[in-house]
């Protein structure tokens, strides 16, 4: 990869500066694709840089200190040049676009490979990659820098399956570290956690007791989480679970752990995740090496140059019994490689954006094929038609992935119909993988009606009944309109959309080699259907609607969950199973929360995906509706809402962001996705930026 280097090779403030890493590329040389990757600062994408694939790490930057940490972790990168350290080959360190390039590696993070694939290393590929992530943490402390959030999901591997260290959002030169209080790095790094909801926990089961008791960082501290992290390759199951899969880890945690007790658990108790046992293949000099990592006092464990000199001593022993096994017996196929590349080839297979958009499409043209629309006889001409002007803001929050979707549908096949919908997926547990989702994404529907759709992140099998709703639900909509009331036709829609879902689900699994009987992916959807004066609010779940009706919060929907009385009895007469579970009630052995949604199979018909719809008639008065996924609601009342409205900018993408931002700031673990919809001309006044 060979890009000319223009003098002065410099950032905009002339503080970062390299004679091999262009710091300024002209916009010819490369070329966003899709997204991979998103974290609760930056997105990655999937990127050509003069002819080559690279992965670009866009930072989210809004304030001026998030422009002082890019200059500060590019100052970093452009120091660093080591095999095991995640390789910097470009950057653009001028406005408006800042971003870093990197290597494209092939094989993902070791957290995905882990927990998605399921991959079980042999014992040789454990050793490879502990020596070399020891080298590159060995060579960091070297040059006073310390990483200060190792753990798999930040480690990337290539197409031999060799460690790159990745993500220097927090690193710190040692020599800074009294200057940067463990509340600074809190509010301006944010580590982000490994696990498919974060109501819990997230980087904190990597963390070492003394960052957990608010001491100061040190070369010690990546000791520790390096040994969590070795034992988690070795064993091959999230920390503190016996678990591989991370949604089934994450329900186990929640229903054991708060943040406070694990926290307590791990620096009063001495805990620490089961040991990787002989039948994993780990010599006890290895085991040994685990512990001493993880040691509650910093002091006793182990520098990565003692690290690096163990592990060589184990590998060194680990040839000498091998060449001795060798000569009694042939070697053996290491097992689950074969049930590894069958699994992988089963996720690749399924892109959910496509297959709903198939179905979409299909239901389109059936529409076209119809001449008949809602249509109210009694309609009179000069009755209050609303004004719309719509817009929408999501974000991964806290979260590593993206499993909210939504659509905007304004004009549905008249000028008076309009459909914008949310679908919050759960119950992760395995990964699409096929980067040809984004592809499509950037095709407009070959169909009369314009859907657009704003994907934030790379496929995550979370979100795989999200994904399908959104494309499916407007498909089946749009045929409806010929032969349902609108009412009817929204609960049509809603009870298709999970019957297609779950057939095609069924569809993938049973010609595969690799069944996942135990994968039943859902989501939970809310739909507002305005046909002229008059709004339909369909909800499944705990996404939520409200109507700003002069000036005061009217609420359009309720939250469908265990707790509620009606549908704890609901589900209970339709022989489901409810029980408390710590401090809630939960559905079935899935121990779901949620008691109406799309998909979640294993569930049915307890959990249904019929959803209560209200009607409103629009007047004058009405100023905005808002749609919000749970990650809003969790921390905003609707009163809280209107109150930021009246602050903000009236253009709803703005007003959507401000909400989503706001969101997040308040300690929002999840997920967020607003849509905001005015529903009458907005004042020049107040749209002046």
């Amino acid at each position: 990869m060979v890009v000319e280097i223009v003098e002065p090779n410099t950032c905009i403030r002339g503080c970062c500066r390299s004679d091999s890493i262009p710091l300024h590329l002209p916009p010819s040389s490369y070329s966003l694709s899709h997204p991979i990757a998103r974290g609760a600062e930056s997105v990655v994408y999937e990127a050509i840089l003069d002819g080559k694939k690279v992965a670009v790490k866009k930072p989210m930057l809004s304030t001026s200190e998030d422009i002082d940490k890019f200059h500060k972790e590019l100052q970093m990168l452009c120091k660093l040049d080591h095999l095991g350290v995640a390789k910097l080959v470009a950057a653009h360190a001028k406005p408006v676009n800042y971003m870093f390039f990197f290597i494209y590696y092939e094989s993902g993070n070791l957290a995905d490979k882990l927990h998605v694939e399921e991959w079980n290393p042999s014992f040789d590929e454990v050793l490879r990659i502990s020596i070399q992530l020891a080298k590159a943490l060995q060579y960091l402390h070297n040059l006073g820098i310390i990483h200060r959030d190792v753990k798999p999901a930040n480690i990337l591997l290539d197409e031999n399956l060799l460690p790159h260290l990745a993500d220097f959002g927090l690193a710190e030169y040692k020599k800074d570290l009294k200057q940067v209080s463990v509340e600074n790095w809190r509010s301006s790094g944010k580590p982000t956690g490994g696990f498919h909801k974060k109501k819990m926990v997230g980087t904190l089961i990597y963390m070492a007791p003394e960052i957990l008791k608010r001491e100061m960082h040190s070369e010690k501290s990546d000791a520790y989480s390096f040994g969590i992290t070795i034992n988690e390759l070795l064993t091959g199951v999230v920390p503190y679970t016996n678990l591989r899969a991370e949604v089934q880890a994450h329900t186990v945690l929640e229903m054991n752990y708060s943040e406070q007790k694990l926290t307590a658990a791990i620096v009063s108790e001495g805990l620490r995740p089961a040991l990787a046992n002989l039948d994993s293949g780990a010599p006890t000099g290895l085991q040994h090496l685990i512990q001493r990592c993880w040691d509650a006092n910093p002091q006793n464990r182990p520098s990565f140059d003692d690290i690096i000199l163990e592990l060589g001593h184990v590998r060194k022993c680990r040839k000498t019994v091998e060449e001795k096994k060798k000569a009694v017996v042939e070697p053996s196929i290491p097992l689950g490689d074969e049930n590894s590349s069958s699994l992988r080839n089963y996720q690749a297979s399924i892109n959910w954006f496509t297959k709903g958009e198939n179905f979409s499409k299909s239901s389109c043209i059936a529409a076209d094929s119809c001449v008949r629309i809602w249509h109210d006889p009694l309609t009179d001409p000069s009755a209050y038609h609303p004004v719309l002007s719509w817009g929408s803001f999501a974000t991964c929050g806290r979260r590593e992935t993206m499993e909210d979707t939504h659509f905007l549908m304004p004009r549905m096949r008249s000028e008076d119909i309009h459909v914008f919908g949310i679908f919050d997926g759960h119950r992760a547990c395995t990964r699409n993988g096929d980067s040809e989702t984004f592809k499509l994404l950037k095709r407009s529907l070959q169909v009369t009606t314009t859907i657009w759709l704003i994907p934030l992140t790379t496929s995550h099998a979370g979100a795989a009944a999200a994904e399908f709703s959104a494309r499916a639900l407007p498909g089946f909509l749009q045929i409806l309109v010929s032969t349902k009331s609108p009412s009817d036709a929204l609960l049509e829609a809603f009870v298709k959309t999970d019957v297609a879902f779950r057939e095609e689900l069924d569809n993938h699994r049973k010609p595969k080699g690799v069944i996942q009987k135990d994968w039943h992916p859902g989501c939970t959807a809310i739909a507002a259907l305005i046909v002229r004066n008059k709004l339909f609010v369909a909800n499944a779940g705990d996404c939520r609607a409200m109507l700003c009706r002069a000036s005061c919060a009217h609420s359009l929907s309720k939250d469908h969950v265990a707790s509620c009385l009606d549908e704890r009895e609901r589900i209970i007469r339709t022989g489901g199973q409810v029980t408390w579970v710590v401090d809630t009630w939960r559905v079935g052995p899935a121990a779901l929360q949620v008691t109406r949604s799309i998909g979640d199979g294993d569930l049915k018909p307890s959990v249904t995906a019929e959803p209560e719809i209200t009607e409103t008639i629009l007047s004058v008065e009405d100023e905005y509706l808002v749609l919000a996924s749970d990650g809003l609601w969790d921390v905003m009342s609707e009163a809280e809402v209107v109150n930021i409205m009246k602050d903000t900018v009236k253009e709803a993408g703005m007003c959507s962001k401000r909400l989503a931002t706001e969101a997040a700031g308040r300690g929002s673990r999840d997920n967020i996705t607003v849509i905001v919809v005015f529903l009458r001309p907005v004042s020049t006044a107040e749209r002046i930026y």
